[in-house]
């Protein structure tokens, strides 16, 4: 049987792998570094941003859903997918990835939706660009536990033979049980786990102390104070007693916790993700 699921479950990934044919744009970020994007769909804009390791595929499921009322627009960061390489791969850098497809696709306050690394970006993104709204799925900013578990991980993350099993290791851990074989065989069949990206992602957590993560973070949240920009966190993993009023002490965001979803709540259930997202829009 157990044979059988993970067939069925390869089979269905590469079935999509297929249906993915890559984007169609590129533009090129303000340090030079080559974005590329896609777009489908007509109506108000939303820019969706992947986790780290991962690309815009990773959002097929949700591209097809939304796409059908909105102006949908994917993105692969930079040294991620079909992107560019770079030098930087900072929060700041990233947001620089963001401005740069707003501006090349010409669109007015689009929303932000970025899951994992991708919510840290957007997150970073909504004082900067001001856009309609921010959604981030799975992303806690108070990142002291996350930092420690880096920071313990260090040696591994830094070599190149252990490197690549430690990272599998960790997201199917994060994937929990409820997303589906197939759905979890597609996800991984994507991924591509660069070192030098990683490393460069997570290098504020593993060089800077503490206490200068922290006051990033709240730097990036206070300039929600002085914007109209609504923000929606969605967890499927519990962030710990506390984060949603953490959270609004910054801006008076929603917050949800699917109990159980993993890291990927999002694919778990699009359709519920995406009415959430439709109700959030709408303000209901």
């Amino acid at each position: 049987m157990h044979t059988v699921v993970s067939l069925t479950a390869m089979e269905g990934a590469v079935i999509w792998q297929a249906a993915w044919m890559g984007h169609e744009h590129t533009t090129t970020a303000a340090d030079g570094t080559t974005i590329a994007w896609s777009r489908l769909g007509s109506g108000d804009p939303v820019v969706l941003v992947h986790g780290i390791t991962e690309s815009a595929a990773s959002w097929e499921p949700l591209i097809e859903r939304l796409s059908a009322t909105n102006d949908v627009i994917s993105l692969d960061l930079r040294g991620h997918g079909e992107s560019g390489t770079a030098d930087a791969y900072d929060l700041a850098a990233m947001v620089g990835d963001i401005a740069a497809v707003v501006g090349a696709a010409e669109v007015d306050r689009p929303h932000l939706v970025g899951h994992s690394l991708g919510g840290a970006v957007v997150s970073a993104a909504g004082p900067a660009l001001q856009p309609a709204s921010v959604t981030s799925i799975d992303q806690s900013l108070q990142l002291g536990e996350f930092k420690a578990q880096v920071v313990a991980a260090e040696p591994i993350l830094r070599d190149p033979d252990a490197y690549g099993l430690a990272v599998d290791a960790m997201f199917e851990e994060l994937a929990g049980t409820q997303l589906s074989d197939a759905e979890k065989a597609r996800v991984n069949s994507l991924r591509r786990a660069r070192q030098e990206v990683l490393l460069g992602a997570w290098a504020a957590l593993l060089e800077e102390p503490q206490a200068a993560v922290e006051a990033t973070v709240d730097a990036v949240l206070s300039g929600y104070r002085d914007v109209d920009v609504p923000y929606l966190a969605v967890f499927g993993i519990d962030p710990g007693d506390g984060y949603a009023d953490w959270l609004r002490s910054y801006t008076p965001a929603e917050y949800e916790l699917w109990e159980g979803a993993g890291h990927y709540p999002h694919l778990v259930d699009p359709d519920r993700f995406v009415d959430r997202l439709r109700r959030f829009w709408s303000g209901g």
